[in-house]
């Protein structure tokens, strides 16, 4: 097949067999190539580089959800929410967290209205009355389900899933293998097409194997110096270059300190916009003293680095070399 040929036969609608049955799910490609990918983020302000621009075209293609790690605040999160909008696509959010069960991630029945209906009835025949209290009127949908059974373009994100105990996890990867749902009272099911799914992890756990295997990996650290600045100039337009510059270059090297938690790259931005608010065109170390608790959020983290502005407040405007 020729490299024309191929192209035009990966922007069609392919379909994807599943292992049930023979069921076909359809997934439509939103992305032709890598570099589409990272100028559509970057159109939205996300910018990424060709690492993450190129999983992400990978799971579009494959069909794959992909798993996100990295340490908090490096934009995760934020990724699903930029291919959602890029594509036009509802995000559907699923927030991880300990204690997280079927109930909450999946679905449960409205057992309020269900006990009113039944006192409705009264004394009619039990099994008609069981038969309309588990029908889809009573049906409560919670994020995982709701995604697999939408009709319009989705993205689910399931949040912080190193969160979630071994059982919901073991839920999780049913759902992401089949993309279909075994409601006892209702049957099967089944997708009506496969979303983009997005799974963060601040990797306080380690994630089965299976789930791993089953996702694309995707781990997004810190951005290097450069990087950052672009993203400080893109997300808050009203800086200059220079202040961009000397913003980015302190962080990093706070981030360099031996720190509980390091600076994310929205407190960076955080930190960038109180600078503006102030009207400050340039950081020397007395601004950076009185405004790092926008940056950091621990007592001996902030004390070390008033204690590094303190001894080294040429560091604050120094130069790339």
């Amino acid at each position: 097949m020729s490299p024309q040929a191929e192209s035009s036969l990966f922007l069609r609608l392919v379909a994807v067999y599943a292992q049930d049955f023979g069921t076909i799910y359809y997934m439509e490609n939103h992305f032709e190539d890598v570099i589409g990918v990272r100028a559509s983020l970057s159109n939205v302000n996300y910018l990424a580089d060709d690492g993450i621009a190129g999983i992400v075209y990978l799971a579009d293609r494959l069909g794959k959800p992909i798993l996100v790690e990295g340490p908090a605040g490096t934009g995760k999160t934020q990724l699903a929410k930029s291919v959602a909008e890029m594509i036009n696509a509802r995000l559907i959010r699923l927030q991880c967290y300990e204690g997280l069960d079927e109930s909450k991630a999946l679905y449960e029945w409205n057992y309020k209205k269900q006990l009113l209906r039944i006192q409705t009835e009264g004394a009619g025949d039990w099994n008609e009355i069981e038969d309309d209290i588990f029908s889809e009127e009573f049906l409560l949908t919670r994020p995982l389900l709701e995604a697999i059974r939408a009709e319009d373009r989705v993205v689910l994100l399931i949040d912080e899933v190193d969160r979630v105990e071994v059982e919901t996890e073991a839920l999780l990867l049913e759902i992401l293998s089949d993309y279909q749902v075994s409601i006892p009272e209702l049957g099967t099911v089944e997708a009506n097409q496969v979303p983009l799914v997005f799974l963060t992890s601040n990797a306080t756990r380690e994630l089965s194997e299976a789930l791993k295997r089953r996702c694309l990996y995707l781990y997004i650290d810190y951005p290097d110096l450069e990087r950052e600045r672009e993203i400080v100039l893109a997300k808050v337009p009203e800086i200059d270059e220079n202040l961009a510059d000397q913003v980015a270059r302190i962080v990093r090297s706070i981030r360099q300190l031996d720190l509980k938690k390091s600076p994310s790259v929205s407190e960076t931005l955080d930190w960038a916009r109180t600078l503006i608010l102030l009207g400050i065109s340039k950081v020397d170390a007395q601004t950076a003293t009185e405004t790092v608790n926008i940056l950091l959020k621990y007592r001996t983290d902030i004390e070390k680095a008033i204690k590094e502005f303190t001894d080294s407040p040429d560091g604050l405007s120094e130069e790339e070399e």
